[in-house]
């Protein structure tokens, strides 16, 4: 009996030893697999990232470029305002009286709106141009990542069938005992 009971627990570890050794490699194929497919993700992202950085190198020269313009914009708004503030004091010290001085004012006024015309129209300008440069980095941008999504097909790895240990039966072992 005692004979009996030691065989049907070496049979016993044995079976038990075979699961564990299959989940053990069931497991290390799993974390193969999933480390495989980490790698392969992580090398597809490398022509995005590329492209994202490329795209925030030119949305930055849009920019500054835009800045530039404005700052330009704005020294020029700066000069003729000062320009035209110089002559209409200019002319008003030139009047003899009240009715000169304001007839001198009036008359620089259409020049003083169509100045302020202009560089208003200037301005709207400015951000048009970036405006539209910007669209055309993001439109580009965007194409590229479709295009590049649809080049890549999704490649599933291919599983191999884990071959299963075959277990004795308790009849089929004390046969052969």
């Amino acid at each position: 009996m005692v004979g009996q009971i030691q065989e049907i627990m070496t049979e016993t570890t044995q079976v038990l030893s075979e699961h564990v050794q299959k989940i053990r490699q069931n497991s290390a194929q799993t974390v193969r697999d999933a480390v495989t497919g980490s790698a392969e993700n992580l090398k597809a992202l490398k022509s995005p990232v590329r492209l994202f950085a490329r795209s925030g190198i030119k949305v930055t020269a849009v920019s500054q470029t835009a800045v530039q313009n404005l700052i330009e914009l704005q020294s020029d708004v700066i000069t003729s305002a000062l320009t035209g503030l110089a002559l209409r004091l200019e002319r008003a010290t030139k009047a003899e009286n009240v009715v000169e001085l304001v007839r001198e004012q009036f008359e620089m006024l259409p020049a003083t709106r169509d100045r302020l015309v202009g560089e208003a129209t200037r301005a709207v300008s400015i951000f048009k141009d970036a405006g539209r440069e910007l669209r055309d980095v993001a439109t580009h941008t965007y194409e590229k990542v479709v295009e590049t999504a649809e080049e890549v097909p999704e490649v599933k790895a291919a599983r191999r069938k884990v071959k299963r240990a075959v277990r004795k039966t308790t009849r089929r072992a004390r046969k052969a005992a």
